[in-house]
């Protein structure tokens, strides 16, 4: 058995600890958490388990393997480096770090002692994921053109980072799955209206090939949308997370331009429109496949692709996109 400590029990901690718990070849030991109220909660969920209000006697036991970091990302650096430093693998929730020098620090940190990071990208792990990943990879979309999304909501505020390092962590790294080139440059802008963070911001991240992204994060929207079109040569793609049902709709959408053999001078564009279909997606529960992975990795020795680099990646583009909405939106190059 795999023996898991979990630092964090307020918003994501909870649902860590029951799949980790819930693994068949893992077990949660102990528990960490500097607020009495959550201590309690915790008890109350896993009474069976060592429940701590300073994370060092985790941090330290010589009984867990698995520390799963659910804090705040400016504790994630120390948290993680104390775990890597007393040779235990760590799950770190996203962002992986607060910065990509800290990210560096980690990744070497785990590489010199054999031990294994994943970052907690969950959506990575959805069936809508998979399926897009999936029809990328086959080519049923061709080559792609753009990677268009839009996550807003009212709230919820943060007191400790803006909306880019809340929000757009989850859009940043399925683009990076999907897409799957390494990103130019990026252009960003947003601003500040109620506590001194930024509460919206466009993000405009651009890719070899022409592929350009483009990402609408928001804490100030009257509505919920979780959307994200992705335009490619043959076809075109919708997924709506909150559609219960077609969560993905493929599009057999597209333009064509061709000279006039006449005239060069005249463009020829024909449009298509055929079919739309909503392929099967699979209804899984994404961090129980996720912690699942993790643990099977770490009993075969092997890196996840949601490992210390992948959440580096993330960072990088965060970092970058804050220098660029703090020059109004300069381009910075990567």
């Amino acid at each position: 058995m795999i023996k898991v400590g979990v630092i964090g029990y307020g918003y994501w901690g909870p649902n860590v600890a029951r799949n980790f718990n819930l693994a068949g070849v893992s077990e949660v030991v102990a528990i960490a958490d500097k607020s009495e109220k959550s201590q309690r909660r915790a008890q109350e969920a896993f009474p069976h388990v060592r429940v701590v209000g300073d994370a060092q006697e985790i941090l330290s036991s010589p009984e867990i393997d698995v520390v799963a970091v659910v804090t705040p990302v400016w504790t994630h650096f120390e948290l993680a480096k104390a775990a890597l430093n007393h040779g235990k693998h760590v799950f770190v929730e996203k962002p992986f770090t607060a910065s990509v020098a800290q990210a560096e620090e980690l990744i070497e940190l785990a590489a010199r002692k054999r031990l294994q990071i994943m970052v907690d990208h969950t959506f990575l792990f959805t069936g809508a994921v998979r399926k897009i990943r999936q029809l990328v990879d086959e080519g049923t979309l061709g080559n792609l053109f753009y990677y268009d999304s839009m996550r807003v909501n009212l709230g919820l505020f943060q007191h400790d980072i803006n909306v880019i390092w809340d929000l757009a962590p989850h859009d940043l790294s399925i683009m990076d799955h999907v897409i799957q080139k390494e990103p130019e440059a990026i252009v960003a802008t947003g601003e500040k209206h109620l506590n001194n963070l930024v509460d919206i911001a466009f993000l405009t991240i651009y890719f070899p090939g022409n592929v350009v992204a483009h990402i609408n994060v928001n804490w100030l929207s009257p509505v919920k949308v979780r959307t994200t079109l992705i335009g490619g040569e043959k076809k075109m793609l919708v997924w709506n997370d909150l559609e219960a049902d077609e969560k993905i709709k493929i599009y057999d959408k597209g333009v064509s331009m061709s000279t006039s053999p006449s005239n060069l001078h005249q463009l020829l564009v024909s449009y298509r429109s055929g079919d739309m279909w909503a392929p099967q997606v699979e209804q899984i529960e994404a961090l129980r496949a996720e912690t699942g992975y993790f643990l099977k990795c770490i009993r075969e020795n092997k890196t996840p692709f949601n490992d210390g680099l992948n959440g580096l990646s993330v960072v990088r583009l965060l970092e970058a996109a804050e220098k660029s909405v703090s020059k109004r939106g300069e381009l910075v190059t990567l």
